[in-house]
């Protein structure tokens, strides 16, 4: 008898040229967490960007609504090998976030999380419309255990680099690797040419 898990789809070629190598696709939305999930209140979230010499800006819940926000539909990789197609999300993009600074000098971003967890980023993934701060999902608020109310999103890599809980933002000279990345995930971590693991 056949072991089929709910969600998944069996035959890879159906989804040819949308999923990476060694990915299927699912219907579901797998919740995968390195830490417990968190509550945080709407009150005191905040979102701090700070640069590597030390200047930093902080937006508020209500400030960070008031911020131009996107709506972004796209395919999501996870490195456990599930892909779930056509996610629908609203956020604002690290466009926008960016220009409430100049970044001279800073290539990558290490992102913090409530609960500790951290993932870094090549500032390259996330400018020019590749990254987001999500926090709406199928038209409703983020829930938490999806990373709410706030998470990273860059869907052209490896789910885990789009952070959930995101707390802050901080900008560096050079890559530093993050949780994941320092027990011996790829760095990058692009589902299109398997980067897992380094």
């Amino acid at each position: 008898m056949a072991i089929v898990n709910r969600g998944f789809v069996g035959r890879r070629d159906r989804d040819a040229g949308r999923l990476p190598p060694g990915q299927y696709r699912t219907f579901d939305f797998p919740v995968l967490s390195a830490e417990p999930t968190p509550t945080v209140p709407l009150d005191t979230w905040t979102l701090t960007v700070q640069s590597s010499d030390h200047r930093a800006h902080t937006w508020d819940w209500a400030q960070f609504q008031a911020l131009p926000h996107e709506e972004i539909v796209t395919d999501i990789h996870c490195v456990t090998r599930w892909s779930k197609f056509e996610t629908r999300w609203r956020g604002v993009s690290f466009d926008t976030i960016m220009s409430r600074l100049p970044w001279p000098g800073d290539t990558h971003v290490m992102v913090h999380c409530h609960g500790g967890y951290t993932t870094n980023v090549a500032l390259t993934d996330l400018v020019s419309g590749r990254g987001w701060v999500a926090d709406t999902f199928d038209g409703e608020p983020l829930p938490a255990e999806h990373g709410g109310p706030a998470r990273l999103l860059v869907p052209h890599l490896y789910f885990w680099k789009s952070a959930k809980w995101v707390r802050r933002l901080r900008f560096m000279s050079s890559d530093t690797p993050g949780f994941w990345e320092s027990r011996g995930y790829h760095m990058h971590g692009d589902p299109w040419t398997e980067q897992r693991y380094s």
